[in-house]
């Protein structure tokens, strides 16, 4: 059986008086976009650079790629929450040497180079300094370093900070299309909303502590409460009370249902429709991340009281 790409058994860091990781546990399946997720502080840099063997855990164990991250560091493409390039190198020759140093040789890292250079619209860029490039070009040469000696795994932290709208979905795009080729990815990001339609399987961490993990759409189904958003043509107000409804909120040029116990949705539309309602769309609401995120925290504050 080939071994997990990154297992995590019970870590824990702690920085003078402060955690940042609390026996902490997960595996990362192959071929996804596993999503660490939390806010600024909650530990994913931290974690990361365990993996990555940058920093000893204090207690428990980690394998990336079935041995020791420093072992592993070949195969993993790495890209750090702190970007840093050599300021006063030419784009190819230090992609060339960033690429040999990861075990190609040099013929191949200069090829490999110039058509990522190429494919990221960076090409005319390839002999300038790297301080002559825009903070946005930086970052997708970081990007292409990670990338370029065709890595079993990949860890991106904080991908999109400081990226204009464009080059956000430049890295989306890549991300899906890297998953699509079998890669591993480990994506970490306090910007939930931009990896929700990116992710496969979540982590969500608080205060050094995994609140919530799994699947997504297992995670989102945990989650799910019932409501329903209808939208009714003309705007015709719904009655403040309906059968099986707790409460009706106006939201967003529609309506917002709220049900009562496990009222099934089929059956709150079949009371409209039995009302005559002229129904345009009908829709559960689901989850958010952020919504997840929240209800996670205030669970586990709850049983710690």
């Amino acid at each position: 059986m080939t071994p997990r790409p990154i297992v995590v058994q019970n870590v824990s860091k702690t920085y003078g008086s402060v955690r940042a990781l609390q026996r902490v546990s997960f595996s990362l399946p192959e071929g996804v976009i596993f999503a660490l997720l939390g806010p600024n502080g909650a530990g994913k840099t931290t974690l990361i650079r365990i993996l990555m063997g940058i920093l000893p855990a204090d207690e428990g164990q980690v394998l990336v790629l079935g041995t020791s991250p420093i072992e592993a560091r070949s195969y993993v493409g790495y890209l750090p929450e702190a970007r840093g390039l050599y300021r006063q190198a030419r784009v190819l020759e230090l992609l060339s040497y960033l690429g040999a140093l990861k075990g190609l040789s040099l013929a191949e890292a200069r090829r490999e180079a110039l058509a990522w250079l190429d494919r990221l619209g960076l090409a005319e860029w390839a002999r300038r300094h790297v301080d002559e490039l825009s903070h946005g070009m930086q970052q997708k040469v970081q990007l292409i370093a990670a990338l370029l000696h065709r890595p079993r795994l990949i860890v991106f932290d904080e991908p999109f900070q400081g990226l204009d709208p464009v080059n956000v979905q430049l890295v989306k795009d890549l991300l899906r299309e890297l998953r699509s080729q079998g890669h591993t990815i480990l994506l970490s990001s306090h910007q939930l909303h931009h990896v929700e339609a990116l992710a496969d399987h979540v982590a969500l961490i608080h205060r050094g502590r995994i609140v919530e993990e799994g699947p997504l759409a297992e995670v989102k189904a945990r989650y799910r409460k019932g409501d329903v958003r209808v939208h009714v043509a003309g705007d015709v107000p719904l009655p403040s009370t309906l059968p099986g409804v707790r409460a009706v909120q106006q939201e967003n040029g529609g309506w917002r249902l709220i049900p009562e116990g496990h009222q099934a949705p089929w059956e709150l539309l079949a009371s409209l429709t039995q009302m005559g309602l002229p129904v345009e769309r009908f829709e559960v609401v689901e989850p958010t991340l952020e919504d997840i995120f929240l209800q996670a925290v205030e669970t586990v504050q709850q049983e710690a009281r």
